[in-house]
């Protein structure tokens, strides 16, 4: 099999049992009753880039929000991401700052197809979450209640070695976000050895969010992490 099939499989396989969720919470599966087009694009970026057997290093997300990876089932592609890639999309738009910054460093690095061919993005959890506030579902991270994480630890774990496996290299794992999410991959990987290393670097929402102007400093940031 292709790194494209093992992807799509892991990612078709995906369950989640329900009784981890809270009253107000809700799982979000990009994978599960998605629109054909949905399928026909996900499928085609990962026969796109991922058709060989080529080992890549594993960067680590947090988990899939409802703009980028919870509509195109991509890591930090949002449907314009996707266009951008030679993907068609046509059902409908989404745009996520995270997406944006992600593909800044990407094309920085030297473009989607050289970038893919050295990593595979995943997510500590690769299904998202929202919570119910106000009567509006609003994106909620994995780790946004210790209860909650610490019930899905085993999960996750299982999760993370997975998408190891699929990437093909574990010397060290880049990790997008330094504040909760890296706190509990320390915690993890310090109980269960999974990797030798985590390299954190700012998440792209936070980038994005508080510090736009000084964004071409953290593309330098993360190109020094691509090219260690």
């Amino acid at each position: 099999m292709t790194k494209a099939e093992q992807i799509l499989a892991f990612y078709s396989a995906l369950d989640f049992d329900r009784k981890f969720l809270d009253v107000d919470l809700d799982v979000l599966n990009p994978f599960e009753g998605a629109r054909p087009e949905q399928e026909k694009a996900l499928s085609g970026f990962y026969r796109k880039f991922y058709s060989d057997d080529t080992p890549r290093n594993l960067i680590l997300g947090i988990n899939p929000g409802r703009l980028g990876a919870g509509a195109t089932g991509i890591p930090f592609t949002d449907t314009k991401r996707l266009i951008e890639c030679g993907i068609p999309f046509e059902s409908f738009s989404t745009h996520e700052p995270s997406s944006v910054f992600v593909y800044e460093a990407i094309n920085a690095f030297g473009g989607p197809e050289k970038f893919y061919n050295e990593f595979f993005i995943g997510s500590v959890c690769p299904l998202g979450f929202v919570v119910n506030k106000n009567g509006n579902w609003v994106n909620f991270n994995y780790y946004d209640r210790a209860s909650f994480s610490n019930a899905l630890a085993p999960y996750l774990l299982e999760q993370i070695k997975k998408q190891i496996e699929l990437a093909g290299k574990n010397e060290r794992i880049i990790v997008f976000g330094t504040g909760k999410n890296l706190k509990f991959l320390q915690k993890l990987n310090k109980e269960y050895s999974f990797t030798p290393e985590l390299v954190p670097l700012e998440h792209p929402r936070y980038v994005m969010q508080y510090k736009y102007k000084h964004r071409e400093q953290y593309i330098a940031k993360y190109l020094e992490a691509f090219t260690k």
